[in-house]
């Protein structure tokens, strides 16, 4: 009897022990990424559609400037689009990625290729790009086809501008709705470009030249 009971006790510890590590291994992932940790989207959540637009040439520079057409971010960058993504599910659209975390290299590189701070940020300052806080996005519908937002990714007219009002109805909306949300989410918009939204609190993290490997 006394062989019995101690087998029961032992089994019970070793029970208790095994729901305590798994619960622990249920946050580890959470727990042990910094909220400044520089992570693939892709690794978070599968609910994002991609067009890397400088991963190839169909871009305002007409060329690739990225190796892989990858989508990384802060830690606290990705957790709030994420929360952005999923009210934008809601009501069946997804959030469009055209452009993410931007290496300084890059940044000098498209510097070179445009040295125009119109248009490319001077690398001297940095962007919040290069701080891993900003996106450049769009909406797709239920379908995977883009809402109509008056002009395309990196139009650089008074047209992209959030004040911009000569435009249809139904543009005029998608812009709000956009905005909208992101806002909600911890992020600002940015005035001249209805694509550009950055983390509230991105700005107070270092520019950064950090890589990562292709698939």
């Amino acid at each position: 009897m006394t062989s019995a009971i101690t087998k029961l006790f032992f089994a019970g510890i070793f029970l208790l022990a095994f729901s305590v590590n798994a619960q622990n291994e249920t946050y580890t992932r959470d727990s042990v990424v910094a909220d400044t940790t520089f992570v693939n989207l892709k690794d978070y959540s599968t609910d994002f559609v991609y067009d890397m637009k400088y991963a190839t040439a169909d871009n305002f520079l007409k060329a690739k400037v990225y190796d892989c057409a990858e989508c990384m971010l802060r830690y606290k960058t990705v957790k709030a689009l994420i929360a952005a993504n999923k009210e934008f599910m809601k009501n069946g659209c997804k959030i469009k990625l055209f452009d993410c975390y931007r290496p300084l290299s890059i940044q000098e590189k498209m510097w070179e290729i445009v040295p125009n701070p119109e248009y490319v940020a001077d690398p001297k300052k940095g962007s919040i790009h290069n701080r891993g806080g900003a996106v450049d996005i769009s909406l797709v519908n239920a379908d995977g086809v883009e809402l109509e937002m008056g002009t395309t990714f990196d139009f650089f007219g008074i047209q992209a501008s959030h004040n911009f009002k000569k435009l249809p109805v139904p543009v005029r909306a998608n812009r709000k709705y956009l905005k909208s949300v992101m806002l909600q989410n911890c992020f600002n918009s940015f005035d001249s470009e209805w694509w550009h939204y950055n983390l509230k609190t991105g700005l107070k993290d270092p520019v950064s030249n950090q890589k990562w490997e292709c698939d």
